[in-house]
């Protein structure tokens, strides 16, 4: 089933759907068991009353948007989530683990660029549900194989599955007292990329002295493969420290802006334009080097007469850093860049 509704606001209306219709529905087909996690429902009612309860269901929605679709029991079986619950001849049910038709089997890879730990996190996960759901020890046998089977065709050896199964049958003893807790606090958690071999020595070092780590892939098929969004031109980005050279001596300018580029650039070029179209004697150029300017880009070529590099102008770097009342943090020339 599904509804346009957001799924906070899903939930609630299918809270209320749901007491309403169990509440309104006739006693033949009411349920006598509802379960329901999101939007798959596990229920209980007679045998050939499917078809009216799911009528009533669909019917007690008043803005039509959830619609309710069923699936029964075969053969003695119906799933709910990833369990299997299996009628048992003698009345009684038992569990197993369900897959779909479509289920592939496919894990992560044991020779994927990743951690140790995170591989072996795969094995756990799969063995932990096999514990917790299975009911019958000869069910969790199957489905043990079945997982090395599994696990055997994405390239796990075996040892790995038998490390698994024996730190889980002997956990690490729990901390009795405040001295042994406080000894074992981690003194922070610290991220870094994952290179295999490098990062699980780092790893040990930084135990040595009680700092936690945590790996992340820093090169990744969908990093390179993926781009949502298109590509931002140059004169169209904001919030930049931009550079203009000048085209006859060394100097340049260096400037920040928190509008587009593009926008900054053609504010500066109409300006150093005004001046450019004038002609100036000996005397008018020396009264107009002690006028006020827009920027140090018209006072440099007034003074000099050189011409700007335009086309070489460039971003240097993204300032987006704001002070917490909203204004922008001063932005410091630290890399040695000239201005005029």
């Amino acid at each position: 089933m599904g509804s346009p509704l957001s799924p906070l606001g899903c939930n609630i209306f299918m809270e209320w759907l749901e007491q309403k219709a169990i509440a309104t529905s006739p006693i033949t087909c009411r349920p006598r068991l509802w379960r329901r996690y999101v939007d798959d429902v596990l229920e209980v009612i007679r045998r050939g009353e499917v078809d009216n309860l799911t009528r009533h269901l669909n019917q007690s929605d008043p803005t039509d948007s959830i619609k309710f679709t069923y699936e029964q029991e075969k053969d003695g079986a119906i799933p709910f989530l990833d369990t299997l619950i299996i009628r048992k001849p003698d009345g009684t049910v038992k569990l197993c683990i369900y897959r779909k038709k479509t289920h592939t089997d496919q894990y992560l890879q044991f020779t994927s660029h990743h951690p140790l730990h995170q591989k072996l996190g795969v094995i756990r996960t799969l063995l932990d549900r096999n514990d917790s759901i299975v009911t019958e020890q000869h069910d969790r046998d199957i489905e043990e194989q079945h997982i090395r089977k599994a696990l055997s065709t994405c390239g796990y050896p075996n040892w790995t599955i038998n490390k698994v199964k024996k730190d889980k049958s002997s956990p690490k003893p729990k901390c009795t007292s405040k001295k042994d807790k406080n000894s074992e606090k981690s003194r922070g958690l610290v991220v870094i990329p994952y290179v295999e071999g490098l990062s699980e020595k780092m790893a040990r070092v930084f135990r040595k002295f009680g700092f936690s780590t945590a790996m992340k892939p820093h090169r990744t098929l969908r990093n390179i493969l993926v781009h949502p969004k298109d590509k931002l031109l140059t004169n169209k980005k904001a919030e930049v420290v931009y550079e203009i050279p000048c085209a006859d001596c060394p100097k340049s300018y260096v400037g920040e802006t928190g509008r587009s580029f593009g926008v900054r650039l053609q504010e500066h070029q109409k300006e150093v334009q005004k001046f450019e179209s004038k002609q100036y004697t000996r005397s008018t150029r020396k009264s107009s080097m002690t006028d006020q300017h827009k920027s140090a880009i018209t006072d440099h070529v007034v003074a000099t007469n050189h011409n700007i590099a335009w086309e070489e102008a460039n971003i240097v770097d993204r300032e987006s850093d704001k002070t917490t009342n909203g204004s922008r943090k001063p932005f410091g020339l630290d890399r040695g860049e000239r201005t005029f």
